[in-house]
């Protein structure tokens, strides 16, 4: 289909909400107005009851391909992805082997291409020795530079202050940074070790990667983008102290921001007891105070950016002890509904849910014509109900991992259509599998 005509939708889009009717033509946004049902289109949805949101753009998923493709891939998590509302998303480098050079990212970009359903982009791994290959990239294909400050293993952990000097004076594009103080963490550990000997209980995880461990890395990364006036996107704080290093106010305006993920602002300690490692995840789900601390972040805007962190085990690997069970939740075909969910709790309005999680990743990255539902834009577009509810279970998931953190929650949204360059790709029960419809994300840089 060429074309589709939505008719009598509730949308949200740039602070507002109003009814109207929107016209998609040839993978864009043609029309938008209050009475468009004279327009001619191939498929007319009326949308009546339904609210129109942009598509969720998401900045960090760990979608483990290639190399750890017993978990997920990137045909399996895209397709999840779509189901739940989110069109776009940025792929993390910890792959196998590391996305390190070129030669790995255009790799990743083939694969892409023969099978994501969703539009797709990816970061450049940072390490102790590439600051050539950080130098080299071109900022309108890549979304950013990913540095682990001390929480990584292998080629991936930046530990080399030098190293670091050098990639947040040279890189010509987004600094995003994931910050945890290894060192402190390992002495955390070693101390639980002591105290409890092998059997350390999954509810010490946010003493071990406790606030300190956090704070000491996130304020590192805030002091070196301020040395060179870097421009730097902190990935998923999960700290009440860590705020104090942003400041709340226009995105257009920052050089420094912040992110929280859908996890951190849903789980709190007290869930560790049902959850166990299921909820086991880097930087940890930490005090109720920390939670309700982000949302309020989100709220004042001193959080620029809602995120997953997307990032799916073996459900048979999280059963392992803590010490052995790997870190990381899947989280991407429920993280729109549950955002919505605590809409319907009063937590955000759905223009914030909005503003943080489809506008502002556009800004921030500087997404050509994505993130908002504008004439001339790409028709990445999803209509949800608020007032169908959705039982969420392990079995009824789409992730190749084959579970979810949220299973028994009973969230009072549904995602109703998803489409992607105007092309339908979920219909409210199915993934409607198409990949010509997906591309590659640009940036206006």
């Amino acid at each position: 289909m060429n074309s589709t005509l939505i008719l009598n939708a509730c949308m949200v889009n740039e602070g507002e909400q109003r009814t109207c009717d929107v016209l998609i033509k040839d993978g864009q946004i043609e029309a938008i107005g209050s009475n468009l049902q004279h327009k001619t289109a191939d498929r007319v949805i009326d949308a009546s009851g339904l609210h129109l949101l942009p598509g969720m753009i998401d900045d960090q998923v760990h979608f483990r391909e290639p190399g750890l493709t017993h978990k997920g891939d990137i045909a399996s998590e895209s397709a999840a992805a779509v189901a739940g509302g989110i069109t776009s998303y940025m792929e993390m480098p910890n792959v196998d082997p590391p996305t390190l050079d070129m030669d790995a990212l255009e790799k990743k970009f083939a694969r892409a291409a023969q099978s994501s359903v969703a539009n797709y982009a990816f970061y450049l791994g940072a390490s102790n020795h590439n600051i050539d290959q950080i130098r080299a990239v071109d900022p309108t294909r890549v979304c950013g530079v990913k540095v682990f400050m001390g929480a990584s293993t292998g080629n991936l952990l930046v530990d080399d202050p030098k190293a670091l000097d050098l990639i947040f004076r040279d890189s010509p594009i987004l600094i995003a940074t994931h910050c945890e103080d290894s060192r402190m963490i390992a002495a955390n550990e070693e101390r639980m070790s002591s105290h409890f000997g092998g059997d350390i209980p999954v509810e010490m995880h946010p003493l071990i990667r406790d606030e300190e461990a956090c704070y000491a890395s996130s304020s590192l990364a805030v002091a070196l983008a301020q040395k060179y006036d870097s421009n730097l996107h902190v990935l998923h704080l999960t700290t009440a102290k860590e705020l104090a290093l942003f400041s709340a106010g226009d995105l257009a305006h920052k050089r420094i921001t912040a992110e929280a993920c859908v996890h951190h602002l849903w789980f709190s300690e007290r869930d560790y007891p049902e959850k166990g490692n299921r909820i086991k995840c880097n930087p940890a789900v930490k005090s109720l105070r920390d939670r309700d601390a982000l949302r309020e972040a989100v709220r004042n805007d001193v959080i620029d950016v809602i995120a997953t962190d997307h990032a799916p085990h073996l459900l048979s690997e999280k059963n392992q002890p803590y010490r052995q069970a790997p870190a990381g939740l899947p989280l991407v075909e429920h993280a729109l509904p549950m955002l919505l969910e605590l809409y319907q709790q009063g937590v955000f309005t759905l223009e914030q849910i909005v503003q943080k999680a489809c506008h502002n990743p556009a800004i921030r990255y500087q997404v050509d014509q994505r993130g908002f539902i504008r004439e001339g834009y790409a028709a990445d577009l999803v209509l949800v109900d608020l007032n169908t509810e959705q039982q969420v279970e392990d079995e009824s998931v789409r992730y190749k991992c084959g579970w979810t953190p949220f299973a028994g929650e009973r969230f009072r949204a549904r995602i109703f259509h998803t489409f992607v360059n105007g092309v339908e790709v979920f219909d409210g029960s199915q993934v409607i599998t198409n990949t010509d419809a997906a591309g590659a994300l640009r940036f206006n840089r």
